[in-house]
Order: C-alpha cells, then sequence, then structure tokens
C-alpha cells in the first residue's frame, strides 16, 4: 500500500510534511534531504548527518501554521543548538500530537518559487506556478494550466509570470534548471491525474539552490472518501 492509500486508510485530512516529501519524492520531484527524530540525541545526529546548519520542524498531520507557533527553528549550527531547538519545538507544542520533529538540511538560495495542484470544480485538476515565499498570497504571481500538462506547456507557463527574470541570470546567479522546473510541474499535473484522493498539493518554497529547484515545505492535502488512484 502506497504514502496516499495508507493515509486516507488512516482517515488523515493530508499528509505530514515527512509524508509529503516521500511522495513527491516517488514521483522525481527533488526534495530536501531529511530525516523524522524523536528526541534530542537523534536530532543531533541527523544534523551531524545531514549536515549543518540545519533546520527543525514539528511534523504531523495535523499540525499547521507552524510558523506562527514557534514550531520551526532555522540556521542551527551545531549540537547545542539543535538540542535547544529540539526541546523548545516539543514545549511550544504543547501536548498536541506529532509524528516527530524534522530534521531538514538549510537550504540558501535568494530565489523562491510556488508549484501546486488545485482542483477546479469544471476543469478538474490544474497545475500552478509562480512566484513563492512570502509574496505568493500578496502578489498572486501565478500561471495555471489544466493537467496533465506536456514540456511545452511547463515552459510557457515559466514565461507567463511577472517575475520571469529571476528564472534567468540573476544577481549573478545561475539561470535556473528549466528543464528540472518542467518535470516538476509536469509531474505534478500527472499525480492530479492519478490521485484522485489528492485535492491538492502546495509546494512553497521551491528555493533554487544554484540552478536547482529544491522543495523546501511541501503540504498534500487529501479528500474526503475519494478512490485512491484512478484505474
Amino acid at each position: 500500500m502506497g504514502i496516499i492509500e495508507e493515509a486516507v486508510a488512516r482517515g488523515q485530512r493530508a499528509l505530514s510534511e515527512y509524508q509529503a516529501k516521500l511522495f513527491l519524492k516517488e514521483h522525481d520531484i527533488p526534495v530536501t534531504r531529511e530525516m523524522l527524530v524523536l528526541g534530542e540525541d537523534e536530532a543531533v545526529a541527523a544534523a551531524e548527518d545531514i549536515g549543518y546548519p540545519v533546520v527543525l520542524k514539528a511534523c504531523g498531520p495535523d499540525i499547521t501554521h507552524k510558523t506562527e507557533r514557534n514550531l520551526v527553528q532555522v540556521g542551527l549550527d551545531g549540537p547545542e543548538e539543535v538540542k535547544g531547538a529540539y526541546a523548545q519545538i516539543v514545549e511550544n507544542l504543547g501536548g498536541d500530537h506529532y509524528d516527530g520533529v524534522l530534521v531538514q538540511e538549510m537550504i540558501k538560495g535568494e530565489r523562491e518559487l510556488v508549484v501546486g495542484l488545485v482542483r477546479d470544480p469544471q476543469f478538474g485538476p490544474c497545475v500552478m506556478f509562480g512566484l513563492g515565499g512570502i509574496f505568493t498570497e500578496v502578489l498572486k504571481d501565478t500561471s495555471f494550466r489544466v493537467a496533465p500538462i506536456e514540456k511545452y506547456d511547463a515552459l510557457q507557463m515559466m514565461e507567463e509570470i511577472k517575475a520571469k527574470a529571476i528564472l534567468g541570470p540573476f544577481r549573478g546567479k545561475e539561470p535556473a534548471d528549466r528543464d528540472l522546473l518542467a518535470q516538476i510541474l509536469i509531474a505534478i499535473g500527472d499525480i492530479g491525474m492519478r490521485y484522485d484522493a489528492v485535492r491538492e498539493i502546495d509546494m512553497n518554497p521551491v528555493i533554487l539552490d544554484g540552478p536547482r529547484p529544491v522543495v523546501v515545505d511541501a503540504l498534500v492535502v487529501l479528500a474526503d472518501g475519494s478512490p485512491e488512484t484512478q484505474t
């Protein structure tokens, strides 16, 4: 049984971030290196395996608004910082259920994108691409296509956003790997066509680590009572 099927069987309304990243990775979408841990010692071991600096996040399918609740600690650069951050996250959870704490590599790129999937009542699954990070909701600089899409559609979406210049040589940065970005967009469309139980995907931010796009945060929302996959 796959990640989506197991989550639906358990009655989850969404995947945890850890589950979401595993699911996306199965579809050849590049995600951050990360480990789900329980306990400060496990967190330190994971951080040293991944390499400093790291990010710690509370992880669970019902945990939302992580930043607002101080359930994310970034830029941790040593064992004592990791232990302190782990303890702070657990304290801030206030008894809420969680699967563990995610220890994640810290991606330092300055260019942030958003990639997503939405289900339109008329057109069905649609792929979304645009400017990510804190500006997503403010600027609404996005482009949409009805799934499934091909490489031509994906490349065209990149040209349609107002901030398309950040995909080129930008402030001394290498141009984005548009071929890999296109593969990500195509894969999201394919997921929308294949998995009826996936109602929405929000990958924000997708940070350009040099030319390479990497999914740093991901939300996969599940629909109630939907079949797991199309046959």
